[in-house]
């Protein structure tokens, strides 16, 4: 069975950052595109970054251009999203996901597109 485990999720002021971490087991990382949403109370959830198997193609939401950075390395099947300056908008549930791709470096933002999921780590920012 197909897991992926977040980590590195807390609560931080603002302007500070986080690193979160996804592991991913039992699949063929190298297939995959890998994506970073987020979830806030009461909105729908939003793609916030996503990389391409390969690491060549990378799409973030305007809302965290130039404070997100989005990584993989696919000898530790892990992917990370450095997150600086952060806002108390930021505050929300962070989930990672996989979808399916080959070896293309097609990214999508629809949720629905995405196969598999991890259970989410929270990520507070305090004002």
């Amino acid at each position: 069975q197909v897991q992926l485990v977040e980590s590195g999720g807390g609560l931080v002021q603002a302007g500070g950052s986080l690193r979160l971490s996804c592991a991913a087991s039992r699949l063929t990382f190298t297939l995959y595109a890998m994506g970073w949403f987020r979830q806030a109370p009461g909105k729908e959830r939003e793609l916030v970054a996503a990389v391409s198997w390969n690491g060549a193609n990378i799409y973030y939401a305007d809302s965290v251009k130039g404070r997100f950075t989005i990584s993989r390395d696919n000898a530790k099947n892990t992917v990370y999203l450095q997150m600086n300056s952060l806002r108390p908008e930021d505050t929300a549930l962070y989930y990672c996901a996989a979808d399916y791709t080959g070896y293309s470096g097609t990214l999508i933002s629809s949720p629905n597109e995405y196969d598999y999921w991890g259970r989410g780590t929270q990520v507070t920012v305090s004002s």
